[in-house]
């Protein structure tokens, strides 16, 4: 079975508090809306106390083109990258010429070539590499991207897989766009980048921590295309989502988890370890709601949340990162995301210490 070799992610200089991010979104938005302070107390309803930013929050007071916004997209996401990647390569004990697959995931930003080639050719990786792009995918992106790099592995057991996903969301915030779905995305949204490295059964792991992939699944709902997603301006990202998205979750996440685990003899008590995306408040009393899993089983997704925000994709591996380096119980994992679509993405672990 693949396994996680190394995880890592990074934790940007210009974390903000989330009252400092209020109180920036009270002078923009004031002239705009009357009701702003009742308004504002959508930043303390998230339970968010700091956000994880790629750049000072000086640089979203004044106006940048979307051709400004891409570039620096571009260069943080290649620097970044680098550096989370370098100590994944650190961690697995292994040299960067024996990764035969990257995957880059991200939806966020506009490159090609894919960052995955400006990150090949700074790093000078295998000319060999096997290369993936996933663009599009938003929140799931990251159970999706680990779902297809353990797929990789396992169809190879001489793999290296390197999944990296970068998501710089606050790249995408309309200075001049002064609509309730602008203002919803300054009170949640934040950047993230993380790096995973997965072998296959012919590489011998050099940490205590083993994650193994089982196995996955994909879902998409039809007719829920509009829930979440870009709308693409002159001006550059405007993020699209809709109130319905704890109820799509409500209806629907305890039949798709059920019927995924019946599939290889396990009920939702089996799981030890819940690896979710928070989405957002409501999203995790969705889950809470409908999984009714007795005990904090959600700790670890909360606490990422309330550090950084919504990182989208990237955001679970950071709940994942949090697993693999502090503590789990021994037992089965569920890694679970939804993004647009309006889809979900489930990944089965076996998750044990040696």
């Amino acid at each position: 079975m693949p396994k996680l070799a190394a995880i890592s992610k990074i934790d940007f200089p210009y974390r903000v508090d989330q009252q400092e991010v209020k109180q920036y979104s009270r002078r923009l938005f004031a002239p705009s809306f009357p009701q702003i302070d009742k308004m504002l107390s959508a930043f303390d309803n998230t339970e968010i106390e700091t956000r994880n930013f790629c750049k000072p929050l000086d640089y979203y007071t004044s106006g940048h083109s979307f051709q400004e916004q891409n570039a620096d997209y571009i260069q943080l996401s290649l620097d970044y990258s680098v550096k989370a990647i370098e100590a994944s390569i650190s961690a697995a004990q292994i040299k960067k010429e024996e990764i035969t697959d990257i995957i880059f995931v991200s939806t966020t930003g506009l490159s090609t070539p894919s960052l995955d080639a400006l990150i090949i050719n700074k790093m000078r990786l295998s000319q060999n590499i096997g290369r993936m792009a996933i663009f599009g995918l938003g929140c799931g992106g990251g159970t999706s991207g680990y779902s297809k790099a353990n797929i990789l592995a396992k169809e190879n057991p001489d793999a290296i897989v390197l999944l990296v996903a970068v998501e710089l969301c606050s790249l995408t915030f309309l200075r001049n766009d002064f609509s309730k779905s602008n203002f919803i995305g300054s009170t949640l949204f934040a950047d993230g980048v993380a790096a995973c490295i997965i072998t296959g059964d012919n590489h011998s792991t050099k940490t205590e921590n083993q994650i193994s992939f089982l196995a996955t699944q994909s879902k998409l709902y039809y007719d829920s295309l509009d829930v979440m997603g870009w709308e693409f301006q002159d001006n550059g990202f405007k993020v699209l989502f809709s109130h319905n998205i704890p109820t799509i979750i409500s209806e629907n996440i305890r039949a798709d988890i059920t019927s995924f685990l019946s599939k290889h003899q396990l009920k939702i008590s089996d799981i030890t370890n819940f690896i979710f995306h928070p989405g957002g408040k409501k999203v995790l009393t969705a889950y809470e709601e409908a999984l009714q899993v007795e005990g904090d089983f959600l700790k670890n997704t909360r606490e990422v949340m309330n550090e950084n925000g919504n990182m989208s994709s990237a955001t679970v591996l950071y709940v994942l990162e949090r697993f693999f380096t502090q503590n789990y119980k021994n037992g089965y994992g569920l890694m679970l995301s939804m993004g647009p679509g309006f889809s979900s993405e489930l990944v089965l672990l076996q998750m044990n210490k040696k």
